[in-house]
């Protein structure tokens, strides 16, 4: 039996950059094809609700925004004693939320073998649907990150074919 991998993005996509967790995965999920035991989630701002979806998971990876106060457009990744600092420093905009599902998987015994925050500083938190200069020019780096991380975790991630109109 394979090991259940879930990514994670999670955001408000009608506040510019805020959404960037939910957009990067929007881009894993458009270009890049991954076996049965990935799934991809779109966590939105669901917040305590999302324990029902990870608790099962082995690894865990979330894409979100992060003002950890570097200039907008920064790419950050939390892993292993650094992804409890970060919910403690609270520097997520989603926090709370997340934080309170991460300290009910602690209570219930549930322990991921993994768990990886990779993030980008937002320049723009305000009612819009695009993203900032800075934000879009860093989600390659995002994307190439969080792909990484996903291979290095033995999955295999295939590049899906462009259709061409004829």
């Amino acid at each position: 039996m394979s090991e259940r991998i879930v990514v994670l993005g999670i955001g408000n996509t009608i506040l510019s950059d805020e959404g960037l967790g939910v957009k990067a995965l929007d881009v894993l999920k458009e270009s890049y094809s991954f076996r049965p035991s990935v799934e991809l989630l779109d966590g939105g701002t669901i917040g305590i609700d999302l324990l029902y979806f990870i608790e099962e998971a082995d690894r865990l990876l979330v894409l979100d925004a992060v003002s950890g106060g570097k200039p907008p457009g920064s790419v950050y990744v939390f892993e292993h004693d650094e992804v409890k600092k970060y919910f403690r420093n609270k520097v997520s905009m989603h926090e709370i939320g997340f934080q309170e599902v991460m300290a009910l998987l602690d209570l219930k015994g549930k322990e991921l073998k993994e768990v990886v925050v990779m993030g980008i500083e937002p320049k723009v938190i305000d009612i819009g649907t695009e993203l900032s200069p800075e934000v879009e020019s860093a989600m390659p780096n995002l994307i190439d990150k969080a792909l990484s991380l996903l291979e290095g975790w033995g999955v295999e991630v295939l590049i899906k074919e462009e259709v061409q109109d004829a």
